[in-house]
């Protein structure tokens, strides 16, 4: 599997900061909308102290959350400082320029770790979801929210818009074009359903669960480290 270019994806990712919002809203048909409502229902039902938003992006689901969510201490990263820049300009209250497969923080540091659409254009999967374990309590949650490909009779047509109307669209509405030709390939070639609950469960976390939502378009991953009695019972072997 051929992994993203982390040069090549920040740069894209610069060049489109100032239309990206409006991009997704666009591409999704506002249905980016309803899934980043699902996931800060998700959050707001666990009711973690702090969170941690890795892959910010422009802030879409951290300021979602930090609206619905406002004693939560959210921390909003991205390694692309224009994204960011936008984050901060729309109200999120705290951001970070960090990479996802080096984050500046300590281990046990947040409760919840969320990731929306961002995991799958890091350079390498394992890297990432052990960086986000590392910094998760004990007993942590992650929430992964990404594209997949349906399932079902939608397949066929999803994946034809996928890869002939939406680079298009998207080329039209940033006026960056290549910016979008790899994300096609980027959704076919990501782990997804029991593929990323496999990968989850090798890399720091002791259970996960796929759920999906828009008939299989996008995939809402949720993911627990151990317990500390679950650590110490695995040391003592």
């Amino acid at each position: 599997m051929r992994v993203p270019d982390a040069v090549y994806v920040k740069n894209a990712f610069a060049r489109i900061a100032d239309r990206y919002v409006l991009a997704n809203h666009v591409l999704s048909c506002g249905m980016d909308l309803w899934w980043r409502w699902l996931v800060t229902r998700i959050v707001r039902q666990s009711n973690p102290r702090n969170l941690l938003d890795v892959a910010t992006g422009t802030g879409d689901l951290a300021l979602d959350i930090q609206d619905a969510c406002p004693d939560i201490d959210i921390t909003a990263t991205d390694f692309c400082p224009e994204m960011l820049a936008h984050a901060s300009a729309r109200g999120m209250r705290k951001t970070q320029v960090a990479d996802a497969l080096a984050l500046p923080y300590p281990e046990a540091s947040f409760d919840v770790v969320t990731v929306a659409f961002g995991l799958r254009n890091m350079a390498d999967y394992p890297k990432a979801l052990r960086e986000m374990a590392r910094v998760l309590r004990p007993g942590g949650q992650l929430i992964i929210l990404d594209f997949s490909i349906p399932q079902n009779v939608l397949r066929a047509p999803y994946r034809w818009y996928l890869h002939n109307i939406l680079p298009k669209i998207a080329g039209w509405i940033t006026r960056e074009k290549d910016a979008y030709e790899y994300l096609g390939a980027s959704i076919e070639q990501f782990p997804q359903g029991d593929a990323m609950c496999q990968l989850l469960k090798e890399n720091g976390f002791h259970s996960a669960e796929a759920t999906p939502f828009t008939l299989g378009v996008v995939t809402c991953y949720v993911a627990q480290t151990n317990w500390i009695g679950d650590i110490l019972s695995q040391d003592r072997r």
